[in-house]
């Protein structure tokens, strides 16, 4: 667990088992380390693309909350099972007694003087679980060592080369509310 000083995140990487034509979910669960109501707010730089539930809400002092993140289905596999998409948790100190309904965009405004903690997050894919093969799949004559997609149309868990870009520092997140 890692983060801030109000709220741990686990996990600290959103991992989706990829498969085109599927919505998956993962959950995220934030700790709050504090004896404060803490307020977080979840924003992406692609909103079209995801639902986050809650993606306001209020933490309790020294309790936790689950927040969970669907990736609608997309139609084709990316190139190199790779994603450039990231998150942002916002989060700072609430009223004592604050609920979700008294959270306001305001809370989350640096340059009124408001401390507000910020956790990049990254996607990443991972291949999907799958039923071991009854072929074998030994090295055959003319086959090539690059990644190549088996009869189903599913990469090889071996093929997948892990992804590790930095979070650029860049001002394109979104909010995610489509309430």
């Amino acid at each position: 667990m890692s983060t801030g000083d109000l709220l741990s995140i686990e996990p600290q990487e959103l991992q989706f088992p990829f498969e085109p034509r599927k919505q998956i979910s993962c959950s995220l669960q934030l700790f709050n380390k504090t004896d404060n109501y803490v307020a977080f707010k979840v924003k992406t730089t692609n909103p079209k693309k995801y639902c986050v539930r809650p993606n306001t809400g209020i933490v309790s002092p020294r309790s936790s909350c689950d927040v969970i993140v669907t990736m609608q289905a997309q139609k084709e596999v990316p190139p190199d099972m790779q994603c450039k998409d990231k998150f942002l948790l916002q989060s700072v100190v609430a009223s004592a007694g604050a609920a979700a309904k008294d959270i306001t965009p305001e809370m989350f405004n640096k340059e009124s003087g408001h401390h507000v903690e910020e956790s990049k997050l990254r996607v990443v894919y991972v291949a999907p679980p799958r039923p071991p093969s009854p072929v074998h799949e030994g090295s055959e004559e003319g086959s090539s060592p690059r990644a190549s997609v088996s009869d189903n149309g599913n990469l090889n868990a071996s093929d997948f080369t892990p992804v590790s870009k930095a979070f650029g520092e860049r001002n394109d997140t979104q909010d995610n509310s489509s309430e």
